[in-house]
C-alpha cells in the first residue's frame, strides 16, 4: 500500500470509480448542479468530510503529509459537528463528498444501502483487512437481503466496549490485572472482592444516559448473535426474547457500585481518574479521557464477560471509523490515492495512538498497551458489533436504559424498547 504505482487492485477501483462518476457527474452538470471537488490549472482539490471532532489534529497532520507527497492534490477537510444531518443535506443536493470518514453506526448502514458510497468487496485490499472487522461493517448495511450486505467502506479504526480497570487498585486487594475475569461469577466475585475492602467497585456515570448503552452492548455481543437483529425486523423474535437476560445483567451489575453512579461521563472518568472505583463499565474511547485527568494511572481494559463459559465469550468491537469515497466523485484517482495513503499502516497506527484506538490490519494494532488483555478477540475474530447500532437513533434507547438501571424495571425498558421499534418498523420500506 506505500507504493505509489498503480497496483492491479487499484487500477480496477479507478477504472470502476471513473465509470461512476462520469454517469453521475454528467448527470448533475445537466441538471446545473455542483459537481465534487474541484480542478484548477492541473491540481485537484478533494472535498474530504470528516465526522471526529477529536481527531481533527490528527487527519490535519495526515493530510497535509499527504499533500507534501502530492503537490498536484489538494485537500479541503470539512470537519463536521452533526455528521449525520449534513452528509444527508448533501446527498440530497448531490454534493458527495470525494473522501468520507464516518461512524461505523445504523446511519453509515442506512446510507450504504442507499448506493452512495463505493463498494470494496472484492478489492484486493480487504485481504489486508481483519476479517471480524469487514464482517461488521458488511453487517450494517441496512437490508435484510444478505447478498446486498457488501463492504461500502473500509474500516479505518476500531474501538471496543467492555471495562477498564485500575491495576493498582486490583493489585491492592490481591487481583491479577493481567488476567482478568472470564467468566460473569468471576466477574461479580471480583466486585464483591472490592466491596468486601471497602472500595468502591464500579463507577457508574448515568446522568448522561447515552454511557448506560455501553454495558448493555458488552453483555449482548456474546449473549445475542447479531441474527437476531434481522429477526427483529422481520417480527420472528422480540426484544423481550432477545436481550432479556442482557438487561437484568445490567440492572444487577449497577447494584454493586458503593458510590454515587448518578453522575456525568466528565466528574465518573474524573473519579475514576483519582482512583476512587476499581473499575468503569465503559469503552477504549474513555482511555484518552481519562489519562488526560490522571496521566501515571495504570489502566487495563478486558471484555466484560456474559456467562460461565470462557469458551463463549465474544468481545464488543465497532468500526468506529470508516472510509469511503463517494460513488460519485470525479476524481476517482485521487480520491484513492488519499485512501490508499490513509490506510498504510505507519498513518493507521498514527491515529491508534493518538486516540487509544485498535487498527483494522490482521496484525492488529493497539493504540494502548491497556488493550492488549483483548488480542485473542482480534486474532480469533471473535468480535461482534455494538448492539446499539442497530438501532434506529429516533428510538431513545439510552434514555430508556437511564431509567431502567435506577429502577431495575427491566419488563418496562423492553417493552418499551418493542413498542418503539414496532412504530419504526411500520413507516420502513426496504
Amino acid at each position: 500500500m506505500k507504493d505509489d504505482s498503480p497496483t492491479r487492485k487499484s487500477r480496477r477501483l479507478h477504472a470502476a470509480l471513473r465509470t461512476t462518476a462520469a454517469v453521475a457527474c454528467t448527470v448533475a452538470v445537466g441538471v446545473g448542479l455542483a459537481g465534487c471537488g474541484s480542478s484548477t490549472a492541473g491540481t485537484v482539490t478533494l472535498d474530504f468530510f470528516q465526522f471526529k471532532s477529536e481527531a481533527a489534529d490528527q487527519f490535519k497532520t495526515m493530510i497535509e503529509e499527504f499533500e507534501a507527497e502530492n503537490p498536484t492534490i489538494k485537500v479541503t477537510i470539512n470537519n463536521s459537528a452533526n455528521a449525520q444531518t449534513d452528509l444527508r443535506t448533501r446527498f440530497v443536493k448531490n454534493r458527495i463528498p470525494d473522501v468520507i470518514t464516518f461512524n461505523g453506526d445504523i446511519s453509515f448502514g442506512y446510507f450504504a444501502a442507499s448506493g452512495v458510497f463505493y463498494d470494496f468487496t472484492d478489492e484486493e485490499i480487504v485481504d489486508d483487512l481483519n476479517p471480524g472487522m469487514v464482517e461488521i461493517a458488511k453487517n450494517l448495511v441496512q437490508t435484510t437481503d444478505q447478498s446486498k450486505k457488501r463492504l461500502y467502506g473500509l474500516p479505518f479504526a476500531g474501538n471496543a466496549s467492555g471495562y477498564i480497570y485500575n491495576k493498582a487498585l486490583w493489585r491492592e486487594v490481591g487481583l491479577d490485572p493481567e488476567n482478568p475475569p472470564t467468566t460473569w461469577s468471576e466477574f461479580t466475585a471480583m466486585l464483591e472482592t472490592f466491596q468486601e475492602a471497602g472500595i468502591n467497585p464500579l463507577q457508574g456515570t448515568v446522568a448522561d444516559a447515552w454511557t448506560t448503552q455501553a454495558p448493555l452492548a458488552s453483555l449482548a455481543g456474546t449473549l445475542v448473535p447479531e441474527s437476531e437483529y434481522t429477526g427483529l425486523k422481520t417480527g420472528e423474535t422480540t426484544f423481550q426474547e432477545i436481550w432479556t437476560e442482557a438487561v437484568e445483567k445490567e440492572a444487577e451489575l449497577f447494584t454493586y457500585s458503593t458510590a454515587d453512579t448518578g453522575v456525568t461521563y466528565q466528574q465518573g472518568t474524573q473519579n475514576f481518574a483519582n482512583g476512587e472505583a476499581a473499575i468503569i463499565p465503559l469503552g477504549t474511547y474513555a482511555i484518552p479521557q481519562i489519562l488526560l485527568i490522571n496521566p501515571d494511572i495504570e489502566l487495563g481494559f478486558a471484555q466484560l464477560p456474559a456467562t460461565d463459559d470462557p469458551d463463549e465469550q465474544i468481545l464488543t468491537a465497532g468500526d468506529d471509523v470508516m472510509l469511503t469515497i463517494g460513488a460519485d466523485t470525479k476524481y476517482p484517482e485521487e480520491a484513492m490515492k488519499l485512501v490508499e495513503f490513509l490506510m498504510q499502516e505507519e498513518q493507521l497506527n498514527a491515529y491508534a495512538d493518538a486516540q487509544s484506538a485498535i487498527t483494522p490490519l490482521k496484525e492488529t494494532y493497539f493504540g494502548n498497551e491497556a488493550l492488549e488483555t483483548v488480542r485473542s478477540f482480534f486474532e480469533e475474530n471473535r468480535l461482534a458489533d455494538f448492539c446499539d447500532h442497530y438501532i434506529p437513533s429516533s428510538i431513545n434507547i439510552g434514555g430508556y436504559l437511564q431509567t431502567m438501571v435506577t429502577s431495575g424495571d427491566t419488563d418496562r425498558f423492553l417493552n418499551q424498547m418493542q413498542s418503539e421499534w414496532d412504530k419504526v418498523q411500520a413507516r420502513t420500506f426496504e
